[in-house]
């Protein structure tokens, strides 16, 4: 018996359906393209790669799959390879990109595959899309992130204004990262608000107020505290604060966000959500990291321009009123002299009526040099003297009297520990302080709290407050004044230190209290600060710096006005008609012999007595001519004993101090009384 063995073997595939199968199921887009360029066959990843519905592709020419700007290049292309078909990539000395339906482009790679050797009049094209590579994928996200930064660096360094850069930049935050919203909020003074300063799509879970200001909420907190980056994964299962069920609500899922940081102080942050959990990582946190530093680069640039512009317009407003007062000074000495002139007059000794219009006359002028003195202490030109002061005493000393003055009802605190001297005039710190003082009563208007208080600060503080620029590097001793009244809106806080800005009623306020305040500082070789919010509060902070070891002590209380010498000799050099005839009666009432000159090149140039002069009585500035500090240096050096005595309504800088190179004179101030010039003369006679 044999045992037949029957090979049998299942029917072969069409080969046509293999083929067929193939084509469709290949994870590359395939093109069959024939000689004119028509597609005859797309498969299905093509149809997705380029957006077309299935079939739509059939019949279109390739050359609608090309951009405009690069299609007739594309086109040449096209006809030299028909004469020389060949297997081969395309793109390998470019980059490549498709058009898809929609108008947007992707880029990819290409292999061409000529079927011409098999008979077919085809060309298959196979198209895969650049992104389906991972790393090629995070180099083009690294390298979108990377242009977006640039693209808004620019429109950093063009932009005056920081408001562009802060509208634009959640927009590209949003669009790189593909985020549902992002936003860049603000800290508000207050610490408890967040402002609205740009934003893109809709903030889950809060509700801004009409100003754009958000409560301060857990996550903010959290970035603001540490002032490090925080990343949220999930809401649903974050840990570290609580998570407003609205937020969930919104179907937020992930967020990132970054603390604005001026100075190592978190001023704000930069925050993106989306709906897709874990979608951020190390990549969107560098990129928004760059973002951030960049607008807080911006907001630096634009805060210390608009200090350098309000320095400015301070200082110039300072030039202005130290002309004003100058000329002022002079008008009031005039006035003021002849109303003592007409007080001792023998004819006015006994008409009650006119003593009492002449005493009234004299307190306005007065009241009239008291406001040029706040002038000239606002534009930092007012005569100082200044010597090592106690400030605790100082501040014991006020805040027990202001017990005593102020409202009742207001509660007056001192945390004033020992702490170094400060070298400044006292009287003027002291006058600093209560102007201070008084304006934190006004805005207390029920009653409330003000507190004193004074610490040893090694530097000046950084941060917007500022209002002057900063002295030069040393120690400092801190003097503030809290109070808790109104506060101020931003508007006004940014006026607060401007002359004749007021915001009380006609006629009770000048408007200088504050700006005296910024020129006693900044004079003093200090500076001073400004902390307020509506509902929180004033916080006036100066910072003085403190005396050194071997700073001169007080001075010496003026010498009695007892007499001068008898017949004494004043060569007087005032450019002023009217302030000299003043002068001159004033003189000759103290048994003085005179010798007015308009200028100092007159004074030089005219006859020398025989017996010399014996003072020299001159204003500081003489016009166009010789300053008065130059005709005292050569006066001296013609007379050698000759005494000076300087007098001026210009600020005592013009001049010098005194004891200086430049002028080693003592300064009268205008106005000044009869007993004032007297004691100037005494002094200046005297020795030293």
């Amino acid at each position: 018996m044999s045992i037949h063995r029957v090979e049998t073997s299942a029917p072969g595939p069409d080969a046509g359906s293999l083929y067929r199968s193939l084509f469709m199921a290949s994870p590359d887009a395939l093109l069959l393209v024939d000689v004119a360029g028509r597609i005859v066959l797309a498969s299905p990843a093509a149809e997705r790669l380029l957006g077309y519905a299935p079939d739509m592709l059939v019949g279109l020419s390739v050359d609608a799959l090309v951009p405009d700007g690069i299609r007739p290049r594309h086109a040449a292309y096209r006809a030299g390879y028909a004469h020389h078909p060949r297997p081969r990539p395309m793109g390998v000395q470019q980059e490549l990109v498709a058009l898809r339906r929609d108008g947007t482009q992707v880029r990819v790679e290409i292999a061409l595959s000529p079927l011409h050797g098999q008979g077919l009049p085809y060309v298959l094209a196979a198209v895969r899309d650049v992104g389906d590579y991972p790393r090629v994928r995070q180099a083009l996200q690294r390298a979108r992130y990377s242009e977006t930064v640039a693209q808004l660096s620019r429109l950093a360094v063009d932009a005056l204004d920081p408001r562009p850069l802060l509208e634009r930049v959640p927009l590209a935050a949003a669009q790189a990262l593909e985020s549902d919203e992002a936003a860049v909020l603000l800290l508000e003074p207050d610490g408890q608000h967040l402002r609205i300063a740009g934003c893109r799509g809709t903030l889950a879970g809060v509700g801004a107020d009409p100003d754009g200001c958000l409560p301060l909420d857990a996550e903010a907190q959290l970035v603001l505290a540490r002032g490090e980056p925080l990343s949220v994964s999930d809401y649903a299962r974050e840990k570290r604060f609580a998570v407003p069920l609205a937020l969930l609500d919104a179907g937020r899922a992930s967020a990132l966000a970054v603390p604005l940081l001026d100075r190592g102080r978190a001023i704000g942050l930069l925050q993106v959500r989306c709906a897709q959990p874990g979608r951020f990582g190390e990549d969107e946190l560098h990129f928004l990291q760059s973002l951030s530093n960049l607008l807080a680069s911006s907001l630096q640039r634009a805060q210390g321009e608009e200090a350098l512009r309000h320095a400015q317009r301070l200082e110039s407003v300072g030039q202005l009123t130290g002309g004003i007062a100058h000329d002022f000074n002079n008008l009031l000495t005039v006035i003021h002299g002849n109303l003592q002139v007409l007080q001792e007059l023998p004819s006015m000794a006994g008409d009650a009526c006119a003593q009492q219009l002449l005493a009234s006359a004299l307190r306005a002028s007065r009241r009239g040099a008291e406001l040029t003195a706040k002038l000239l202490a606002f534009s930092r030109r007012q005569v100082l003297q200044p010597r090592p002061v106690d400030v605790p005493q100082l501040l014991a000393s006020l805040t027990d009297m202001l017990r005593r003055t102020l409202d009742p009802r207001i509660e007056i605190a001192l945390d004033a520990p020992s702490c170094p001297r400060v070298l400044v005039d006292p009287g003027q710190l002291e006058s600093a302080l209560l102007n201070i003082a008084i304006n934190a009563r006004d805005a207390m208007p029920e009653g409330g709290r003000l507190a004193f208080r004074c610490r040893a600060r090694d530097r000046l503080p950084p941060g917007p407050a500022r209002k002057a620029a900063p002295p030069a590097a040393g120690s400092y001793v801190a003097i503030s004044v809290s109070d808790t009244g109104v506060g101020m809106p931003e508007a006004v806080r940014e006026r607060a230190f401007e002359p004749f800005f007021t915001t009380k009623e006609t006629g009770r306020g000048t408007g200088l209290g504050l700006s005296t305040v910024y020129g006693f500082a900044t004079q003093s070789h200090g500076t001073v600060t400004l902390d307020s919010a509506p509902g929180a509060g004033t916080t006036v902070t100066l910072f003085l710096p403190h005396a050194e070891a071997d700073a001169p002590q007080a001075l010496a209380a003026d010498p009695a006005a007892a007499s001068l010498p008898p017949g004494l000799h004043v060569l007087l050099v005032e450019d002023d008609a009217e302030v000299s005839e003043v002068l001159r009666g004033f003189l000759a009432g103290f048994g003085c012999r005179v010798t007015a000159c308009a200028s100092g090149e007159q004074a030089l140039a005219g006859p020398e007595p025989a017996q010399g002069f014996d003072l020299l009585l001159s204003d500081v500035a003489l016009g166009a001519g010789m300053r008065g500090t130059e005709l005292a240096r050569r006066a001296t050096a013609r007379w050698s004993d000759l005494a000076v005595l300087l007098i001026s309504g210009y600020p005592e800088e013009l001049a010098g101090p005194r004891g200086s190179a430049q002028r080693p004179w003592p300064l009268l101030h205008k106005p000044c009384s009869r007993k004032q010039l007297l004691r100037a003369l005494v002094r200046a006679l005297g020795p030293g």
